[in-house]
């Protein structure tokens, strides 16, 4: 018991020292984009980046391609600006495909134009490997590699996981403590509660 009992206290003392480095790395009053297919993604799958880059003191943008066919108000938005996309030539569809450059250039107009310093999006496997989900990190990468995105803005994708991995909740949480690349939110009760 007190051996068990000393690991879940190193494990939480590590975790806060962590998540105190990755806030001074972010940077707090940092402008971020987040750039989501559906109006209800940021809730379904960055939920907690969005709460944990509030907390980070972060002024979030919210920038959807697709008007899709969810509620437009799932109350993570609150804590988001939300860009308008004046062209919607982005159907919802898993099976739709949508043009890198097209949406590469519209995310890079969106960027520019707000002073963006960190873009927030999906990453290669999309979740579930939705084709609209890819097409964004498709787009972000391209800019990236090519050198395009403004000057210091920095990249993180979410981190597609299997089933298996998603569903074990808390059980989960010591190995993506010890395998995270760069940030790893952690929801406190009250934000699970708000992300509901």
């Amino acid at each position: 018991e007190v051996v068990g009992l000393a690991c879940v206290v190193a494990t939480v003392l590590t975790w806060g020292f962590w998540s105190q480095e990755q806030a001074g790395l972010l940077g707090a009053g940092s402008w971020t984009l987040l750039v989501i297919a559906h109006l209800d993604d940021e809730a379904m799958f960055f939920a907690p980046k969005v709460l944990g880059l509030a907390r980070l003191r972060h002024q979030v943008s919210l920038l959807c391609f697709s008007a899709g066919r969810s509620c437009p108000n799932t109350g993570i938005v609150k804590h988001v600006q939300v860009m308008p996309l004046p062209c919607r030539d982005f159907p919802d569809g898993p099976g739709v495909q949508w043009g890198t450059e097209l949406v590469g250039s519209i995310l890079l107009q969106h960027a520019e134009a707000s002073g963006i310093n960190l873009v927030v999006t999906f990453d290669a496997g999309g979740v579930s490997g939705h084709s609209n989900h890819v097409a964004l990190y498709a787009a972000v990468r391209a800019l990236r590699s090519e050198g395009k995105l403004p000057k210091g803005c920095s990249v993180l994708t979410l981190q597609s996981v299997n089933v298996l991995r998603k569903y074990l909740s808390l059980l989960d949480l010591p190995w993506s403590l010890l395998h995270a690349r760069d940030v790893l939110f952690v929801l406190t009760s009250a934000e699970v509660a708000r992300a509901k």
